[in-house]
């Protein structure tokens, strides 16, 4: 069968999609062509409802078993097979269906801040004209509600990023030795020794990659003002219907109506201390949980200012 051999698992907004990007011209590796397939995240169809944009996002997932196969078909002799969906790490019972169908698969993390996490999914959302909620933190509160309704995971600002919980499941159907935990700075701040290090993990040359490139990166807010309004309010309910309509008509809807929200260009969005201050005791017993779990420290995540003065990496978001 053509299974992976290893998975990117997690976590959103961490550097996924440029790790995928930057394993893909290895040789000795065979990465799908669709990023995120999802396939563990469901037994069957996935729901056919949810938040903004949801069930659009519901109808890429790759969920039969023989279509999943079939993204690998293509790749050479020998080749380490692999793909990208990094919401397994909080999908809990994507654990078990992993280890049921490849128990021997290798599994990469990157974890990030969750605040900055958090703010960067905000941020994403709000910039496609899907998220409803101009203010951050209004946004976060709101998080309760829309799972009781049914939003996909994507919406959950504040629980993807409780990773202490969701690496402890991981660990009870996975030997360590089986996940290699990195941290978001790492890819960013030594893309070749990190590169390397994920090479080395699973078992191919090391020393051929060498840069991480830039991908799907949040390079300003927009603006909440009365046109972005009206354009947000057109996207959200093409989030809501385009899912009756044809991709190529849906496509052509959408395509004008982001370039009209994105015209104007501003600074990379950073969280703020009062945010941080906000969120910080939301994730402080699961970053200590983290600790526990992991053996290592991750204090610098609890700092109130740490980033008060910084601009937002031009990695991938």
């Amino acid at each position: 069968m053509a299974l992976p051999d290893f998975l990117i698992a997690g976590v959103p907004k961490a550097g996924t999609t440029a790790l995928h990007a930057a394993l893909a011209p290895h040789l000795e590796l065979f990465l799908s062509p669709v990023k995120e397939p999802k396939f563990f995240l469901s037994d069957g169809p996935p729901p056919a409802h949810g938040g903004p944009g949801d069930v659009q996002t519901y109808q890429e997932h790759v969920w039969r078993q023989d279509d999943y196969e079939a993204l690998f078909a293509g790749a050479p002799p020998d080749a380490r097979l692999g793909e990208a969906t990094p919401f397994y790490l909080h999908d809990l019972a994507s654990h078990e269906r992993i280890k049921a169908l490849i128990p021997s698969a290798r599994l990469v993390v990157l974890l990030r801040d969750p605040v900055d996490r958090a703010h960067s999914n905000w941020t994403h959302l709000w910039n496609a004209g899907l998220e409803p909620e101009a203010d951050f933190l209004a946004a976060c509160r709101a998080e309760p509600a829309r799972i009781a309704a049914g939003w996909a995971p994507f919406w959950h600002y504040a629980g993807l990023g409780r990773y202490g919980e969701q690496l402890r499941h991981l660990y009870e159907h996975f030997p360590r030795e089986q996940v290699l935990l990195l941290r978001y700075k790492e890819i960013e701040d030594a893309p070749a020794a990190t590169l390397d290090r994920v090479c080395a993990f699973l078992g191919v040359g090391t020393g051929v990659l060498t840069s991480v490139p830039r991908e799907n990166v949040n390079r300003h807010v927009v603006e909440d003002n009365a046109v972005n309004g009206a354009l947000r309010f057109l996207l959200r309910g093409g989030g809501t219907f385009g899912h009756r309509f044809p991709v190529p008509l849906r496509l052509a809807a959408r395509g004008p109506l982001l370039t009209l929200l994105h015209r104007k260009k501003g600074t990379r969005p950073v969280t703020t201390p009062q945010e941080r201050a906000t969120l910080l005791p939301r994730f402080a017993d699961d970053i200590a949980l983290l600790t526990e779990v992991t053996g290592e420290s991750y204090d610098d995540w609890l700092s109130v200012d740490r980033h008060a003065a910084s601009a937002e990496s031009p990695l991938s978001r």
